[in-house]
């Protein structure tokens, strides 16, 4: 099977790598219209109850990650054949997500690169330490890589720290395009939430936009968290890494509910994702569907997944993931 994988993966997947116009501004109507529809009716639930806001924006959280994927689509130039309209899409997603394009995009790029390999840990990453770093590491190290890996930090604080904060700023090393997309995405949100607070106040700006960006960020934290963090994931030292291991043994295949699969754009098939990127979201399934060579993946579900959230360092000496307490 690994043989037969080797020698046409890249033939097979080729076959699904072009994306459909109509399918794409489709999506962009499905995912774009209901969210800014639904932030609309939980600001105006406020007069009425703010239960019954919370309760919108848990649906549009949904159509939050939706429209993440398809920033995440542009950001690998799957989403249109044009370039340039892939940017565009980017970067006016980009400010609905909270997210910088061009700079999105090129830590994303790395992690593609760079999945799975142990000597090329640490851009575009969960944050992973092996047992022998871990035993070795000094007590504050220990100390703040349990406080990052802390689910609540993982999935509620932390993530939104990312989006609210630290998408706000470029480093040292940052390209030029990439420090301009930081710049013009925070242009482009000051004038949005500029706007908004100007036409409903700043504490229904925040009363809506918090929950919405906080449940729609920790779902999709989440979605890259289960992708990458299973027992028996792929992780190896530079010398022995390769690209088709990394995506079918690196990346698992999350078996959601059609409903869920829907609402989280298909990246559950992740392998194929890691494969070529170039596919556009909506492919995804079919493509996994259609060709029994890349069922081999590892599968995880709802409820299996949730053993991923015990898993803490990766063990070489075993080749899967551990907790703390085998650790020890």
């Amino acid at each position: 099977m690994t043989e037969t994988l080797e020698s046409s993966w890249k033939k097979t997947v080729a076959r699904y790598q072009t994306p459909s116009v109509g399918r794409s501004v489709w999506q962009i109507v499905n995912s774009v219209v209901p969210f800014v529809v639904l932030w609309y009716l939980a600001y105006r639930c406020l007069a009425i109850s703010y239960w019954l806001t919370l309760a919108v924006a848990v649906l549009a959280a949904g159509f939050m990650v939706r429209v993440f994927i398809i920033f995440h689509d542009a950001g690998h130039g799957s989403f249109f054949k044009s370039q340039r309209a892939n940017t565009i899409a980017g970067y006016l997603t980009g400010i609905l997500t909270f997210s910088p394009f061009e700079q999105w995009r090129h830590d994303h790029a790395i992690h593609h690169a760079t999945a799975g390999d142990l000597d090329r840990r640490g851009v575009g990453d969960v944050p992973t330490m092996t047992v022998d770093e871990w035993r070795n590491a000094p007590p504050l190290t220990r100390w703040g890589y349990r406080f990052i890996r802390n689910p609540l930090i993982l999935f509620g604080f932390g993530q939104l720290a990312v989006f609210l904060i630290s998408h706000r700023f470029f480093s040292a090393k940052s390209g030029r395009r990439e420090k301009w997309s930081v710049v013009w995405t925070n242009l482009g949100l000051l004038a949005l939430i500029g706007g908004l607070c100007w036409l409903i106040g700043w504490k229904a700006v925040l009363l809506v936009e918090l929950p919405i960006i906080w449940l729609g960020g920790a779902v999709g934290e989440w979605l890259f968290y289960v992708q990458h963090q299973f027992q028996g994931v792929y992780w190896v030292r530079h010398n022995s890494w390769d690209y088709l291991s990394s995506a079918m043994k690196g990346a698992s295949y999350y078996k959601l509910p059609k409903l869920l699969q829907w609402f989280t754009g298909s990246i559950g098939f992740h392998h194929i994702h890691h494969l070529s990127p170039k596919i556009p979201n909506y492919m995804l399934e079919r493509c996994h569907a259609e060709n029994p060579i890349f069922h081999s993946a590892p599968t995880l579900t709802l409820s299996t997944s949730l053993h991923s959230l015990s898993l803490r360092l990766y063990d070489e000496a075993s080749g899967r993931m551990v907790g703390f307490a085998q650790a020890k």
